[in-house]
């Protein structure tokens, strides 16, 4: 194979990059980190120049989205919570109570960041606490309390100015991006979809699944940020194209639900190879028209074009293999009816994505996108931030477990004189979650990741590196951290531990004393949480897991009963249906999220987690079924078969008697409608034309799935 130019590998790795903010970050944080410690080292800054790169470097890594002023706002306004959290410990420092009543302030106003934003608050929350808990550990006293909030304000508008001067060169209109996410989002699962890949069965299965929750949030994320937008012609054109996503992803469930039902089947066999190519392009297409959304440049939706086009002749190549078998199975023929309805949608991506592309009859264009602000309000503030004064109980219980932890830790550190025991409430705060799952699961990366970033921390400090090496330590540390940090977050609390040693004790001593301290305040901070998270008033997501699983199933009742109206009078896929389609998946989504917490909670925790998971997985995939039922609407043409009315009876009944018997964690009562289940089965034969025969065959198959779940719900209480 021969090798690609420099070039070429560069402009490539280029187009990647654009759609992801990794590198991105991690220069922002680099540059915002590493020019404050310069100039410090350099004589040129004479404020405290830990404050000062540590909130830059906080303010650079966040990912801003929506609405430039929004954007602008919230920056400024996470640099003045940052500011005010360093002068309040430093006011405090030199009274012990007054320190403990801070601390625990501090700790309560993280819960308040977290419930206002489930993507800027956590970082905010403990960021915050990093900066008072360091300024509770130096000389304190008004003067230095105004110096050193000084300094943290200072590196907030140094990061800040930092962000705002990237808009310019990567020009985004606040919108643009949120789209662009459902359509990465749509080409992960093309890409997963690949039944001839290196994965089982099962692993394939489990990552449809998370990335089918995955694509769920994301398109809800975005119907969001568009919804709270003002109106107007792009926003309505960003609308449609997003829509195209959404539906393209109901095809690709409904697709992945086929091949499926096709695994088994001798005549997929010498189908599947043809399918690949298939698959592969349509990932492709999918994240180009994501790349070119975001770029808006003419050379991208050129690509996208081309690519359109060959998805289309790959298309219709395997539709005719599919026909063309001398004894066509009719899982087949249905597949190739969901590779059909592709086929069609096709050109209205096109279109979509062609109109949000301002001058794409230009072959090179300079946007000026980032002066246009006039079209755009603060509105989309209220789809950033969680205005609901609805508290969820566990983040109640949690903050109150934070607080009394990080306040004895505090304790212990000022009554028993540790120079840096600071690093013990730190690490309760790093890894102590809201729920035990949660906390157990990072518990052991963070507190290893910690460990192994002191102590090479500690041996850089030992080896008295020259001033040139120390900085571009501490700048590739930096730099790495930024760019793991939502990659993989062990890797990167390594980092993020090495440069706050090299930040916070490269002026001092270096002794084996001090570096046992920091490793056992480490341990110890761990320790304690985990140990809180276990006994002091313990969230356990076992007790919170029925009335999530009672919903899904209740979403999946409704959604049901909207498809079988539609079948019968000859409805379309209209505003209704699709909604109670999204409500089912974020059902299924939530639920799966709350399996995954138990898996985290204690042995005697998990009893029944078997059962519960065979439900949670049986009712995803009857949603899929109805999924699939949906694009089998032809409106205008009723189905009047007696089958659709039974089964709409039947499965009701059997959904309703299952919500009720998780919530009261007791067995399905026995119902002679729900035996009636088993021995549904629809005479296809007696189909008048092909979408009948789909229709019951899909019918049977969300009767078999749904009896299966009766029957899971009968052998032991799910609750």
């Amino acid at each position: 194979m021969t090798a690609l130019p420099s070039w070429l590998r560069l402009d490539r790795f280029a187009e990647r990059e654009s759609l992801q903010p990794d590198l991105g970050r991690a220069v922002r944080a680099t540059v915002a980190f590493m020019v404050p410690l310069v100039l410090a080292a350099t004589g040129r800054l004479s404020i405290e120049v830990s404050f000062v790169a540590l909130a830059a470097q906080n303010i650079a890594l966040v990912d801003v989205r929506g609405d430039y002023r929004l954007r602008l706002a919230l920056l400024l306004a996470m640099s003045a919570v940052l500011a005010g959290a360093t002068a309040l410990g430093a006011l405090t420092a030199n009274h012990l109570l007054a320190a403990v009543i801070a601390t625990a302030f501090i700790a309560v106003c993280g819960g308040v960041w977290r419930h206002l934003s489930s993507d800027y608050g956590m970082s905010l929350a403990i960021s915050s606490m990093l900066v008072f808990l360091i300024a509770l550990n130096s000389a304190g006293g008004a003067a230095v309390a105004r110096s050193d909030a000084a300094a943290t304000l200072i590196g907030g508008l140094w990061g800040v100015a930092l962000q705002v001067a990237n808009w310019p060169f990567r020009p985004q209109h606040p919108l643009r991006r949120t789209v662009s996410d459902s359509w990465l989002a749509v080409a992960a699962l093309f890409e997963a979809m690949n039944p001839g890949g290196p994965a089982g069965a099962v692993e394939r299965e489990e990552r449809m699944r998370l990335l089918e929750t995955a694509l769920r949030t994301t398109l809800d994320k975005s119907y969001a940020a568009l919804a709270a937008a003002r109106p107007g012609l792009l926003q309505r054109r960003l609308e449609a194209l997003n829509l195209a996503a959404a539906r393209l992803a109901t095809r690709v469930v409904a697709l992945n639900t086929a091949l499926e039902a096709l695994t088994a089947e001798g005549s997929f066999n010498a189908f599947a190879p043809a399918l690949q190519p298939v698959l592969t392009a349509l990932t492709n297409t999918s994240r180009t028209v994501a790349l070119a959304v975001v770029s808006r440049q003419p050379s991208h939706l050129a690509t996208a074009d081309v690519r359109l086009r060959r998805v289309t002749n790959l298309l219709r190549v395997l539709q005719a293999r599919g026909t063309s078998q001398s004894v066509p199975a009719p899982g087949l023929a249905q597949l190739v009816e969901i590779l059909r309805q592709i086929e069609q949608h096709l050109p209205a991506i096109h279109a979509a994505l062609r109109a949000t592309v301002d001058r794409a009859d230009e072959r090179s264009a300079f946007s000026l996108e980032l002066f246009d602000l006039h079209t755009l309000t603060l509105r989309p503030l209220a789809s950033a931030l969680n205005l609901s004064r609805h508290v969820d109980p566990a983040l109640v219980r949690f903050v109150v477990r934070i607080a009394v932890l990080t306040m004895l830790g505090v304790v212990v550190f000022k009554t028993c004189g540790l120079p840096h025991g600071y690093w013990l409430p730190f690490t309760v705060v790093v890894v102590l979650q809201p729920d035990y799952g949660s906390t157990r699961r990072r518990a052991a990366q963070r507190t290893v990741g910690t460990l192994l970033g002191s102590i090479l921390g500690s041996a850089l400090l030992w080896l008295h590196l020259p001033f040139a090496a120390l900085m571009t330590a501490t700048a590739v540390t930096m730099f790495a951290f930024g760019y793991t940090v939502k990659r993989n977050y062990a890797v990167a609390i390594l980092f993020v531990t090495l440069f706050i040693v090299l930040l916070t004790e490269a002026g001092g001593p270096v002794t084996v004393a001090f570096t046992v301290e920091r490793l056992a305040s480490t341990v110890a901070g761990g320790a304690l949480a985990l140990l809180a998270a276990m006994f002091f008033w313990p969230v356990w997501e076992r007790d919170r897991f029925p009335p999530i699983l009672a919903a899904a199933f209740r979403a999946n009742r409704d959604y049901l009963g909207i498809l079988a109206d539609r079948l019968a009078s000859g409805g379309a896929y209209d505003s209704p249906a699709i909604a109670a389609k999204r409500h089912a998946e974020a059902a299924n989504s939530a639920v799966f999220s709350s399996l995954q917490r138990i898996v985290g909670d204690p042995k005697n925790r998990q009893e029944g987690i078997e059962q519960a998971a065979a439900l949670a997985n049986g009712n995803q995939r009857l949603t899929r079924a109805l999924s699939v039922l949906a694009l089998h609407l032809a409106p205008g043409d009723p189905l009047r078969r007696p089958e659709i009315g039974r089964f709409r009876r039947l499965a009701v009944a059997a959904l309703e008697s299952l919500a009720i018997a998780v919530e009261r964690a007791a067995p399905v009562a026995t119902d002679p409608r729900l035996a009636e289940l088993e021995n549904f089965s629809p005479d296809a034969s007696a189909a008048t034309n092909p979408q009948e025969q789909w229709v019951l065959a899909q019918l049977t198959r969300a009767a078999t799935e749904l009896g299966a779940m009766v029957l899971a719900a009968q052998e032991t209480s799910a609750g």
